[in-house]
């Protein structure tokens, strides 16, 4: 999982119907991306990433805008596949709303192109890579015990990724009060 040091915002909806799993294969990989953070989701599937470094008030706020004109929605993991570099994921089904989150967050945020606009985005948990022994039999193979899994999309999460730094700055419910985000300490954000 390479990531620069620095760190970086990135807007999520947490899958924690998934999380013992991708806790321990992050733990496998870089042990300094584990979050202390309680109410940091290592499970997830990418809205909108890389985010804005230091997001204002009304940014917050337009996030929360955006979180509540969109219902919370049940979705379901269950098929393991594999990008053409090597990273391992689950699509969730159905993907639309997840695409249509991403739509709507990329054009309030032209600035931040999904993936920085060096691929399509495309809906998906990441669960590994394949490298070091690891491959798609082995990996349908230990997901066996969570899958299928039944999962609701119930917040859109505003996360700071960096070594040794990673946590929730803000989070809006789906279908909930615009300015739920408002308030979140993003002051520390650099």
């Amino acid at each position: 999982m390479s990531r620069s040091s620095a760190g970086h915002s990135v807007l999520v909806v947490p899958v924690p119907e998934l999380e013992t799993y991708v806790l321990e294969r992050t733990r496998h990989y870089d042990d300094s991306f584990v979050s202390a953070d309680p109410a940091f989701v290592h499970a997830h599937i990418t809205l909108l990433a890389p985010f804005l470094s230091s997001p204002t008030t009304d940014d917050l706020e337009h996030i929360g805008k955006i979180a509540a004109a969109a219902a919370a929605f049940d979705f379901r993991l269950d098929e393991v596949r594999v990008f053409a570099g090597g990273t391992i994921y689950l699509p969730p089904d159905p993907a639309e709303p997840f695409a249509a989150l991403t739509a709507e967050l990329s054009a309030a945020f032209p600035q931040c192109p999904p993936y920085a606009g060096l691929f399509e985005p495309v809906p998906h948990l990441t669960v590994d890579h394949i490298a070091g022994g690891v491959d798609l039999a082995s990996t349908r193979s230990t997901l066996t015990p969570y899958l299928p899994a039944q999962c609701r999309a119930d917040r859109v999460s505003l996360q700071w990724y960096a070594n040794h730094g990673c946590r929730t700055i803000a989070e809006w419910s789906l279908g909930g009060s615009p300015g739920q985000g408002e308030g979140a300490e993003i002051a520390c954000i650099t």
